[in-house]
């Protein structure tokens, strides 16, 4: 039994930088399911073997030989005997950079068969062997790592976009699950450029197959997204922050997003505009943006939609300003004798002077 740490660790030790995960991924060639039990692996994982390790929970992946027998990225059968080999196993691997090997407990060479170190030092993303089109879920991830290597100067060998695009116009993409390629986009909003992702998914013709409820010609740029690094809910408004309401619904129901990260996207789209000029507007429709927002209520959530307005350069210090004036309105001084009224009222008159003293 021969155990090798393979894929991103690998690609990110010799690269000099940190992993995106302290998790680390291994092969283990020339043994079998009983052998693992037997030393106290616990398996997991339905589509094929995978153990995970005694002590440090670290995933182990007996080598295996993958077969297309279906649709999507889980249409494959699956051979893991202890015959096949290190240079199987890594054959069908995405991308060169993911595909070298280094053995544990071993003199620390690098096994390298498809040329990663190369490609690495070259600087590019390139598919391992035509098997890449099989797999719909390699789309996402090499535009993914695009974005994640952007700053470094990596680009997409040009057979492997060609090869990107013929997976789209055959319908592979099709087969992508929804919650795959929302978690692929949260995870290109956590990297320093993820203006790429979503520029390789334009390129290849992706992006149209994936959101056709939006509307590209009417969609950001792009690179407003690059080095934003905030919560998913603010990545995500400031991505749709130009599409309808209704456009924001219908993906959002399709791609199976938390509500919060719905309600936040659909008011930044429908109030940003608002908040933009905000100054410009009488009292009652001021107040009527605190309400519809329910920034007096939901503060949290209010906050998350200022800071996406902050991040598209919007103004939002009279907001908070005017906000916290609201907010100390105090009930008892009022007369009580219609509350409800006397409320709209004081905050009316907040607002009336608030407006007055800009001017």
């Amino acid at each position: 039994m021969e155990i090798y740490l393979v894929g991103g660790a690998i690609r990110d030790q010799i690269l000099g930088i940190a992993s995106e995960t302290t998790e680390k991924d291994y092969v283990v060639v020339g043994s079998s399911p009983e052998e693992l039990l037997s030393l106290g692996y616990r398996q997991v994982g339905k589509e094929f073997p995978v153990f995970l390790h005694p002590e440090s929970h670290d995933e182990y992946a007996l080598a295996r030989i993958e077969r297309k027998v279906g649709a999507g990225y889980t249409g494959f059968e699956f051979d893991t005997s202890k015959t096949v080999t290190l240079e199987q196993d890594l054959s069908r691997r995405d991308l060169t950079v993911n595909a070298i090997a280094q053995k544990i407990d071993g003199n620390g060479s690098y096994v390298d068969p498809y040329g990663g170190i190369e490609d690495i030092k070259k600087k590019t993303l390139r598919h391992v062997s035509d098997a890449f089109s099989e797999d719909p879920v390699r789309i996402l991830r090499t535009a993914r790592f695009a974005s994640r290597f952007s700053n470094l100067g990596f680009t997409i060998d040009d057979k492997t976009l060609q090869l990107i695009k013929l997976m789209v116009v055959s319908g592979e993409v099709d087969a992508l699950t929804p919650e795959r390629v929302f978690k692929e986009i949260i995870l290109s909003m956590e990297t320093e450029s993820p203006a790429v992702f979503f520029e390789v998914l334009i390129e290849s013709g992706a992006y149209e197959r994936l959101f056709p409820m939006l509307e590209l010609s009417n969609n950001i740029d792009f690179t407003i997204l690059n080095k934003l690094i905030e919560l998913p809910e603010v990545t995500i408004a400031v991505w749709l922050h130009k599409q309808n309401p209704q456009n924001i619904k219908a993906l959002c129901n399709h791609l199976k997003c938390p509500k919060d990260i719905q309600q936040i996207s659909e008011l930044t789209s429908e109030w940003h505009h608002f908040a933009m000029n905000f100054l410009s507007f009488n009292p009652q429709e001021v107040l009527n943006f605190y309400l519809k927002n329910d920034g007096l209520r939901r503060h949290r959530r209010f906050q998350i939609i200022l800071t996406v307005f902050d991040c598209l350069g919007i103004n939002i210090k009279p907001i908070i300003e005017l906000l916290d004036l609201l907010k100390s309105i105090q009930i008892s001084k009022l007369a009580n004798i219609n509350i409800a009224e006397e409320i709209v009222q004081e905050r009316l008159s907040i607002i009336t002077r608030f407006l007055d003293s800009t001017k």
